[in-house]
């Protein structure tokens, strides 16, 4: 589709690679629907999207892990906009811990249920809940669209986050799952899966570290939020008319 007018409803909006997103989408001239817990990191994101060209930006708070706040917020968004082309879920938080710990033979800590699960809520069936009844909305508006889930290079396995591989892989499998349910409804369903992105985290990094990180990458560069951002307004245009069900990585050949 082309991306001129469409309303598209991006989570995790706030600050980062949801930012950065929603910038790239207003830059074409969406309708934006910005969904976060952080309201004043929604009006700054709000406000750069308005300078960078979207048609409407509407801001939405909303826990995507509580079914009814994510029910009453895609009632919002087809109200408020009467449209709805697009999902974008990018909401995604951490917890990480080791499933056990030991020292000297003794057992130090264990990744706890609430840890476990928190991340799962968030990252895995907020996906879900969002992607339902984005789905929902767009049969009901007859509005063709797409639903873009982003995944990471941690869906590998990643020591300290056994969580929140879990839910990155997981949703790999819920996305190819409901690609061939909506494929009927003119509705695609992908996954993009970001390697190594420069982050406040590995900016923090010391040189060495950050030298020994980008010398594993084929590309022998970290990934910019802009590099994501880009794989979303592919997924979401006319150019990707014909392609449901697959992972776009987005990791510089890290992973071949």
């Amino acid at each position: 589709m082309k991306l001129q007018n469409k309303t598209i409803a991006i989570t995790g909006a706030g600050r980062g690679l949801g930012a950065a997103m929603a910038q790239r989408l207003a830059s074409q001239g969406c309708h934006l629907a910005l969904i976060d817990l952080d309201q004043a990191a929604l009006a700054q994101t709000q406000a750069l999207c308005q300078q960078a060209g979207a048609a409407a930006v509407r801001i939405y708070t909303a826990n995507v892990a509580l079914e009814s706040e994510v029910v009453a917020l895609f009632d919002r968004i087809a109200t408020d906009f009467g449209a709805l082309h697009g999902l974008v879920n990018n909401a995604g938080i951490t917890r990480d811990a080791l499933t056990l710990k030991y020292k000297d033979g003794e057992l130090v800590s264990k990744m706890t249920l609430e840890q476990w699960q928190m991340v799962i809520d968030v990252n895995l069936t907020g996906v879900f809940l969002c992607g339902r009844e984005a789905a929902q909305k767009m049969i009901t508006l007859e509005c063709p669209g797409c639903i873009i889930n982003i995944s990471s290079i941690s869906r590998h396995g990643n020591m300290g986050q056994a969580n929140y591989a879990a839910s990155k892989a997981g949703l790999i499998g819920l996305t190819k799952s409901v690609a061939k349910e909506l494929a009927s409804r003119n509705i695609l369903a992908n996954v993009i899966a970001p390697g190594f992105i420069e982050t406040d985290m590995t900016a923090a990094m010391t040189p060495e570290a950050r030298a020994a990180l980008r010398g594993q990458i084929p590309l022998n560069r970290l990934g910019t939020a802009q590099d994501v951002a880009s794989a979303v307004a592919f997924l979401a245009s006319e150019h990707a008319a014909y392609i449901t069900g697959q992972v776009l990585v987005v990791d510089g050949g890290l992973v071949m």
